[in-house]
């Protein structure tokens, strides 16, 4: 019996994209852009501070590492903010089901900086909809490491076998499986709202 939904929240509620602001400084260069995000400033590095390192100590570290790309590596969190595209529009429709039925404990488990998640919830109203939030960034942890789903589990008193979290990582979804917590990997609002049904939880 599912009486908890945990949410991700970039790529899941928040169309988050570094391509946002490199595409523009690439000229519109895609193939430019793409190697930079896999070569420079790259995923695991930002999740690096998805888990608490300071932003600035991060961008000097790796302009020291790559000085030919510093005025690039500045943009990264220099125009952090660009990278927000806007709300999943289907995503927050579904959120707002269960919020609405009162059915649900309903949270949110995201990787994210805590110095930059403060310009989301400004942003964001629907963020305040949320019984909570857990910010890796605030946890000096983050997903997929066991120590952030056992913070958001012991935090909110939720069950695992009776919860359901929703990610577009597949690897944050199997370390939830891992600890019992159900999953839905997450691909488009649609799709959501079909693999709801497996678990007899029905968006009109």
């Amino acid at each position: 019996m599912i009486d908890t939904i945990i949410f991700d929240l970039g790529g899941v509620l928040i169309d988050w994209n570094p391509e946002y602001v490199f595409l523009e400084a690439f000229n519109g260069d895609k193939e430019k852009t793409t190697w930079f995000l896999q070569n420079i400033c790259t995923g695991d590095w930002n999740e690096n501070q998805d888990a608490g390192y300071p932003l600035a100590q991060a961008t000097e570290d790796l302009v020291n590492k790559h000085p030919e790309y510093e005025s690039y590596i500045r943009m990264f969190y220099g125009d952090w903010e660009k990278m927000l595209g806007g709300v999943i529009e289907g995503t927050v429709a579904i959120l707002d089901k269960f919020i609405q039925s009162k059915n649900y404990k309903v949270v949110a488990l995201t990787n994210w900086s805590n110095e930059t998640f403060p310009i989301a919830q400004r942003r964001f109203e629907f963020l305040k909809w949320f019984d909570g939030i857990v910010v890796s960034g605030d946890e000096n942890t983050r997903k997929p490491f066991k120590d952030i789903y056992d913070i958001t589990l012991d935090r909110f008193n939720i069950t695992p076998e009776n919860a359901l979290f929703i990610d577009d990582n597949l690897r944050n979804i199997e370390a939830a499986k891992a600890l019992k917590i159900n999953g839905i990997h997450f691909k488009n609002p649609e799709q959501l709202i079909d693999d709801l049904k497996s678990y007899n939880i029905h968006i009109s």
